[in-house]
């Protein structure tokens, strides 16, 4: 189908059709591509640039189910599912505007879309029970909740469609496993659904659609379609190194003074930029030095430590026009709605090719757009990875995944959570298990003795976590969880680590603006300052769990430090890095200094003057 084709080739509600006509015109690539697929009830895999129309694409199917009656309202049938509970918010607010102009001017049926994460309200969780929205967002740890008790589980027994975004940020770690093992029990639960997965970037396709699909009860793997439409989505990147920068690095001198000058030249000539650090602390010391001296904030912080209200606040702001950067962390590497970026910039290599395509791919988010960004580096060998990074991602060179395969830690919590609120056939839950990819080739004996284990093989030692946590008939071959146990999956159930963070809190309000680092606590003292979300605070009080502040006036005060944020480059970039020290390395020793220097500033859109330096 070609873009200046209607709808009307494909099977959606007459409705949706003409609504999509009058709003969209066209179809983009991926939406060309994808819907065949989707409407013939495959299961899909859909990977395509950022801003090219993924959750239209992947929602636009069930809208017609709804129009046409296929799906009845009153009951959960699309369940959409991502590792951000911002991201999650954002889907909530972009589908409720469509669904508004096509309730009032196309006769569509009205829908109930609801949010459900950690910060939903124990209240506003009941009445989602009794009432369920016909189309539920949620995380990965509240769909396992959800699984865990009767009400969840009857709750989700009507699901028809299932969408898992951000996919790749997933597959090689232990929410990937957690979630999938769940998908596999409401699978169980409700029968089979279409599942649709979407990616901006992911490689290799294969076992991600793998991952996505798992296996049948006869044993089959479930056939995922790939959707590969990498559109004509254009990246440009290039690498500066002012000459200022470079003059104060020279002399042995700071350079985040002249830097800062430079970015605020970059923002000037922008409507909106966001910058990419590394680490919450370079994220705090760039905002300061950029806001320094100035009238009004330029720029605010944006990172993991600090509470979600101030980053909601922060996002809106510059989506609203009302702010001109943000500077981030990978807090908003994935696709958050901040509005239209100008140009992104990356502050230092980012860990990895396929995060720096993710940043990059937040500016120009627009159908048809060039992605625009600038890699500032700070030091020499910052130099080196930028030189391989601009290289790797013209070649589109992505990190391979890979599956993290039967973690046991998390088959202990999967295992409780079946088994919560009625016994379970041993023989039964191992099957279902390993119906999920990452369980594919658990052994019987790893399996047997996690269910050994659980069951208090080990209480006789004086380690407390190894009580049992469930009561093995091994008669009838059933287990159940003990009700201890069930209480310690809902309080701390899931796969995302307790850092141990204190609290920052105002100390006459007690809002809670952020977390800090136990260690940075330990060394802090009363009286002292901070800086921390564009704001300069003063410790008041330290307690136990939280550390209480008040405003202080405009100083020059340290940002704190997160002990947790040592960079770990992958192995995939730190390869590419090597090859290409081996290739420079040959060209230098056949005296063909100036060949390296041009590939530099030809391919890799490096300024002639950052080429010459990295050569010499």
């Amino acid at each position: 189908m070609h873009a200046n084709q209607s709808l009307s080739s494909l099977p959606f509600h007459p409705t949706l059709n003409q609504w999509f006509t009058d709003e969209y015109g066209s179809p983009t690539e991926v939406q060309q591509a994808s819907w065949p697929v989707i409407a013939a009830g495959h299961h899909a895999l859909i990977t395509a640039p950022t801003g090219s129309g993924k959750t239209l694409t992947a929602f636009m199917w069930s809208l017609s189910q709804f129009a046409s009656g296929a799906y009845a309202t009153g009951r959960t049938k699309v369940l959409y599912v991502s590792p951000l509970k911002a991201l999650n918010n954002d889907i909530e607010r972009n589908l409720l505007d469509p669904l508004k102009a096509l309730q009032s001017n196309y006769h569509f049926p009205e829908l109930r879309i609801q949010s459900r994460s950690g910060d939903t309200s124990t209240s506003q969780r009941q009445k989602m029970l009794r009432h369920p929205p016909d189309i539920l967002i949620t995380t990965p740890e509240s769909l396992g909740l959800m699984l865990t008790t009767r009400n969840g589980r009857q709750a989700l027994a009507w699901v028809e469609t299932l969408i898992l975004d951000e996919i790749h940020s997933v597959v090689d770690n232990r929410r990937g496993v957690h979630l999938m093992t769940n998908v596999e029990r409401l699978a169980a639960l409700s029968g089979e659904f279409q599942r649709i997965a979407l990616s901006a970037t992911v490689n290799p396709l294969g076992l991600v659609a793998d991952f996505v699909g798992g296996y049948q009860r006869n044993g089959q793997p479930r056939d995922v379609q790939i959707i590969n439409a990498p559109g004509s989505k254009q990246l440009q990147l290039r690498v500066q190194l002012p000459p200022a920068v470079q003059n104060a690095a020279e002399q042995g001198k700071q350079v985040w003074d002249p830097m800062s000058d430079t970015f605020r030249e970059v923002i000037a000539r922008n409507q909106a930029t966001l910058f990419f650090t590394n680490s919450r602390r370079l994220a705090e010391r760039i905002t300061f030095k950029i806001n320094e001296n100035a009238p009004s904030p330029l720029a605010y912080a944006h990172h993991g430590s600090l509470s979600k209200d101030i980053r909601r606040v922060v996002e809106s702001r510059l989506k609203e026009g009302a702010l001109p950067a943000i500077v981030a962390t990978n807090s908003l590497e994935m696709g958050i709605d901040i509005g239209h970026l100008d140009e992104v910039v990356l502050v230092q290599s980012p860990p990895s090719v396929a995060a720096a395509v993710q940043r990059i791919g937040r500016a120009g988010h627009r159908v048809g757009e060039t992605s625009v960004g600038t890699l500032f580096p700070t030091h020499a060998h910052d130099f080196l990875e930028a030189a391989v990074l601009v290289q790797a991602i013209n070649e589109r060179a992505l990190e391979p995944l890979q599956m993290m395969q039967a973690p046991l830690d998390v088959l202990a919590q999967l295992i409780i959570s079946i088994c919560a609120s009625d016994a379970w056939s041993v023989e039964e839950m191992f099957a279902l298990i390993t119906r999920a990819a990452p369980y594919r080739a658990l052994s019987r004996t790893h399996f047997d003795g996690v269910i050994e284990m659980l069951s208090g093989r080990y209480s006789d030692a004086r380690v407390r976590e190894l009580k049992p946590r469930i009561i093995h008939d091994r008669l009838a071959g059933t287990v159940k969880a003990n009700r201890g146990a069930v209480l310690a999956l809902y309080s701390s159930g899931g796969t995302i680590p307790d850092r141990g963070y204190y609290q920052l809190r105002h100390q006459d309000s007690g809002a809670v603006l952020g977390e800090l680092d136990e260690e940075f606590v330990w060394e802090a003292n009363v009286g002292q300052t901070l800086t921390l979300g564009t704001q300069h605070w003063q410790i008041q009080r330290i307690t136990h769990n939280d550390v209480l502040v008040r405003a202080a006036p405009n100083q020059q005060s340290a940002a704190p430090f997160w002990r947790s944020e040592r960079l770990n480059r992958s192995v995939h970039f730190s390869t590419r890095i090597a090859h290409f020290l081996e290739k420079a390395d040959a060209l230098l020793a056949q005296g063909q200094a100036k060949q390296l220097q041009d590939s530099l500033t030809t391919e890799q859109q490096f300024e002639p003057l950052a080429a010459q330096e990295l050569v010499d």
